[in-house]
């Protein structure tokens, strides 16, 4: 097989203490696999900004100046991870062989890129990077994926576990993907969704270089509530089989307080009362707010509006 050309996407966010090491450790990787013939002369890291307001996008016109394998992308503002990786992938599809995205904080090991590579050139139009250990992570992360996993097989989402965004994709899966129009966009169900050839590459989940995690615990459990409800309809399921339990406790309880009633056995309970009433209220107020998920993301779906704006390229 041909040397393919190859195009590493870099999100990036308010990174300007980590680029200074990511863009020239990517950098470095990239020429060895050029010299060794695994990728093409062609091929190119582009960093993609994200609306930072630091010093990020100067940082990546510098080293744009300083080598023309580094390209930029700049949009408009900030529209969040899985927004900023569409747009690098929609910009390169025509342009590369294949696509890998990897974080800018390195915690992907940036080594699982020539494996990526082999496996492409194997067949696959896939490739996942997996995390065999995750013991950079803190204690809560660690729990809170194992629990997010966990959930989503209950609901039946089709999804890789220890899996981010550090993939590689094909020509034709960066063209199967620009068919994916919704707003709400969750990139790790939307290709597992598709079906294509895939392979796994595992690797050590890294200490991050430098600076702070931009991903919050809001922006974590955004990202959570989106891959849920974008791909399955389960949780309202869940609310009409809990609302059926319910109506049938409901009976057995009236059939009790008939029978107390009839057999002058009728004791006022506060307690038992208020507790009944926190429980269903609290019912009621999750099954209200799942439907309102719903009804949110349909609400933003029709209004079809851009996904983001491009503001800048480096070409």
């Amino acid at each position: 097989m041909e040397a393919p050309v190859i195009s590493v996407i870099v999100p990036c966010y308010n990174e300007q203490q980590v680029l200074p090491f990511a863009i020239p450790k990517l950098l470095s990787q990239l020429k060895m696999m050029i010299e060794n013939n695994t990728v093409s002369n062609n091929s190119f890291i582009l960093c993609c900004d994200d609306g930072s307001n630091d010093n990020t996008w100067q940082l990546i016109e510098q080293y744009h100046i300083i080598d023309s394998h580094i390209k930029g992308l700049s949009l408009n503002s900030n529209r969040g991870h899985q927004n900023v990786l569409m747009a690098g992938i929609m910009h390169v599809k025509d342009k590369c062989d294949a696509a890998i995205t990897i974080d800018a904080d390195l915690q992907d090991d940036p080594d699982a890129i020539v494996q990526m590579i082999e496996e492409f050139k194997h067949g696959s139009e896939v490739v996942y990077g997996i995390r065999q250990s995750r013991r950079a992570d803190s204690l809560i992360k660690r729990i809170t994926s194992k629990c997010y996993y966990s959930m989503q097989k209950l609901f039946g989402l089709e999804s890789v576990a220890n899996h981010a965004d550090c993939r590689l994709l094909s020509r034709y899966a960066m063209e199967c993907l620009s068919q994916y129009s919704e707003q709400n966009i969750y990139l790790r169900g939307i290709i597992a969704q598709m079906g294509l050839k895939s392979s796994k590459v595992y690797y050590n989940r890294l200490a991050r270089i430098a600076g702070k995690s931009k991903y919050t615990i809001g922006k974590m459990l955004d990202l959570a509530i989106d891959g849920i409800t974008s791909f399955t309809s389960r949780p309202l399921r869940i609310i009409f089989i809990t609302g059926l339990l319910l109506l049938l406790l409901d009976i057995i309880m009236s059939i009790y307080v008939f029978l107390s009633y009839f057999g002058h056995n009728v004791i006022p309970g506060w307690t038992s009362l208020m507790l009944s009433l926190w429980f269903l209220g609290s019912l009621i107020l999750i099954g209200i707010g799942v439907v309102g998920e719903y009804v949110g993301k349909i609400y933003v779906e029709v209004k079809h509006r851009p996904r983001y704006q491009i503001k800048q390229v480096l070409e």
